[in-house]
This record gives C-alpha cells, sequence and structure tokens, in this order.
C-alpha cells in the first residue's frame, strides 16, 4: 500500500506511479491510497487499484481518517506501508501505531522535499525504513532530526526509464509535430529554450524571463517556452510573470503552455532545459527526463539537480541566482552544440530495484 494526498502531477506522483506498476507487473498485488487526481487512471490501466481518501487535508478533521486506515491495514494485510507525504504519514502512522506489532505491516517513508523542521515534518523520519531521494535530502535529515538511526536511512534517487519512455534517441510523431507547428507559429525560426515547472515563486521563471531578454537583446533567435500552471490560490503570480514579460519587452518571445501532458514532446524539439529554482529542488524529476532525453540542461548548482548535473553534464552548473552566469552558460552549450551522454547511474530500473530490496529486507527481518 502506498499512500500520497492526491494524483494530480508532479514527481512524487510519478514516483508512486512508477513503483506501483512495477509492482503489479511483478505479480505483487498494489493499492494506493489518496484524495485522487487526473492519475488514478493511468494508475488503474497498469495494474493497481486506487481507494480514494481525504488523505490530503491539513486539518483536524482529518484524523477522522486514522481508524478507517487502520481498517484497511486490517482488511488488506499488507505487507509494506509506504508513504510519501507529511499529512497522510500522520495518518498512517497512528493507525500503524495502534495495531497488534506482531501482524502490522512494516512501515516505510520517503522524505522527497526539505521540509520546515518541526515535529510534523518528523513523522517522515518515523518509518521502520526511511527514503531519501537524493544525498542533499540524506544530510538535511541527518543535520535536522539527528536522533534518527543513519542506519535506517537509504538514499534512493529518482530514476528514468531511458531504455523505453525516455530514449536518447527520442523523436515525437509527425502528427504530434504537425500539430505542434500549427499550434505554435511563433516559433517557427526561432530556438525554443524550455522552462518546465509549477508556477511558484521559487521555482525560478522569473530568472528564466530575464535570461530570455538577455539572449534577445544580444540578437539570439530564441523563444521561451514556459510549461506549468499555478495554484488555483497563486493565479496572480502568472499575472506578475506575464508583466515581467511585458517590461523587459519579451512578451512576443514568451509563451505560457500551462499544464501539459506532453512535456516529454517539448523537451526533445527544445534546444536547452532549464532547472532555475531558488530554493533547492529535492530531487529534480523532469531535469534528469531531459537529460535523458539527450537534452542539455542550466541548472542551479545545489540540491538534487546539481548532483545529477555533476555526474551527467557539470556544463550546466551555474552558481544559485547568477542570471549572467546562466546566460554565458547557455550560449556556450548552444554555440558548441553540448550534450549530456546518457543518465550515469539515475535509471528507473536501479530506483525500482532498491525500493523493493528495501521492501524485501524488511519483511525478511525480525519486528520490533
Amino acid at each position: 500500500v502506498q499512500i500520497l494526498p492526491e494524483l494530480s502531477a508532479g514527481g512524487v506522483e510519478g514516483c508512486v506511479l512508477e513503483i506501483a506498476a512495477h509492482l503489479a507487473s511483478a505479480g505483487h498485488e498494489s493499492l494506493v491510497i489518496s484524495n485522487g487526481g487526473r492519475l488514478v487512471a493511468g494508475l488503474e490501466a497498469a495494474g493497481s487499484r486506487h481507494l480514494q481518501m481525504p488523505v490530503h487535508r491539513k486539518a483536524l478533521r482529518s484524523f477522522l481518517q486514522v481508524g478507517k486506515l487502520r481498517t484497511v491495514f486490517k482488511q488488506e494485510r499488507p505487507d509494506i506501508v509506504h508513504v510519501h507525504s507529511r499529512v497522510p504519514a500522520t495518518l498512517a502512522y497512528l493507525a500503524w501505531r495502534g495495531m497488534d506489532p506482531a501482524i502490522r505491516p512494516r512501515l516505510v517513508t520517503t522524505v522527497h522535499g526539505f521540509y520546515s523542521v518541526n515535529a510534523y515534518s518528523a513523522i517522515m523520519t518515523r518509518g521502520e525504513q526511511v527514503i531519501a531521494v537524493s544525498e542533499s535530502i540524506r544530510d538535511y535529515v541527518l543535520t535536522n532530526y539527528p536522533k534518527i538511526n543513519p542506519a535506517k536511512l537509504h538514499v534512493i534517487h529518482g530514476g528514468v526509464d531511458d531504455t523505453g519512455a525516455y530514449p536518447a534517441d527520442f523523436m515525437p510523431t509527425n502528427e504530434w509535430l504537425e500539430k505542434w507547428s500549427s499550434a505554435q507559429p511563433q516559433l517557427a525560426g526561432r530556438i525554443p529554450l524550455l522552462m518546465p515547472a509549477r508556477l511558484t515563486r521559487w521555482k525560478g521563471q522569473a530568472d528564466f524571463i530575464q535570461l530570455i531578454a538577455k539572449l534577445i537583446g544580444l540578437g539570439r533567435p530564441v523563444h521561451g517556452l514556459i510549461v506549468g500552471e499555478p495554484h488555483p490560490s497563486k493565479l496572480s503570480y502568472l499575472d506578475e510573470l506575464k508583466a515581467l514579460g511585458t517590461t523587459l519587452g519579451v512578451s512576443e518571445h514568451l509563451s505560457f503552455l500551462g499544464h501539459r501532458s506532453d512535456l516529454r514532446e517539448i523537451m526533445a524539439i527544445s534546444a536547452l532545459v532549464y532547472s532555475l529554482s531558488t530554493d533547492p529542488e529535492a530531487f529534480g524529476r523532469v531535469s534528469l527526463e531531459a537529460l535523458a532525453l539527450g537534452k542539455p540542461v542550466v541548472g542551479y548548482s545545489h540540491g538534487g539537480v546539481a548532483e545529477q548535473l555533476n555526474a551527467i553534464f557539470p556544463q550546466g552548473l551555474v552558481a544559485v541566482g547568477d542570471v549572467a552566469a546562466a546566460l554565458a552558460t547557455t550560449l556556450h552549450i548552444l554555440d558548441h552544440r553540448l550534450k549530456p551522454a546518457g543518465i550515469g547511474p539515475f535509471t528507473l530500473r536501479r530506483t525500482l530495484e532498491a525500493t523493493t530490496e528495501i521492501y524485501q529486507r524488511l519483511c525478511d527481518s525480525p519486528r520490533s
């Protein structure tokens, strides 16, 4: 059983779907509990079941789900409960703790982010085994939660299917290319540069727009593609970004594409992909997908993205917030046609094998 808040879009959701599909394909029974979302259909098509429960709300009434989760655990009798976020982790832990230790499932948590340091976030260290999605996250956990036993904390980087969904020689279909050209006539004769990230202030879209303005000022025929949507409560940020484009005189050289289900195809036709988060990314799934496709990535040098680039494409590393350096790096990559060669250790197969090894080891170990 895996538990997360919702199945809408994002790196955590992608991780859960990949684990679920891997388990189902290996003949295991896979159940995911969440409040639902657009990804449920794909989850079920890949052989898993989904149980919709309101495990996403940071509210007192969410504690009503503790007893219901305990009932699910008793009925389903899972070997493993794997929790991926703080609210559902709190609920699942309380449900799990109230069960007979001799028969309850084994508990795994994954720390997917640099959460605020407090008792609420500490729940992610309460698993019998704890997975960190990068060395940066492991350091964060050990620094801020020194009581955790380092022996139960394991780094398992996210991985990409570089032999299936994200091969280096991937090309969109002619049908997709025709539709894209028809829908994006502003790209004719331009070099597409891609910024894929949720529209929120720390993700760095403002730095990307400044970069586009500098490139246009140098006479480079680029066009900035911004893929991602804001949270419904933060729609004003999209207006701010558009206003910045207007102020810098580059509105016609920017396209705000919103949420896209064809991000892989858009990455494949882009010359460069950017990860300019001003706060460190815990891992950086999209940047790794781009690297797997053979696309150069320019990223700020911190967090999980720095770990990827150091191992795969160090030419793309830029000091955090240094737009001038991002400009110089972009020009160097474009002029020399630099590309990454493979994704090294960051394969999906390695990720899934390491995760199921944690499951098996825990199932084979004595109960505490």
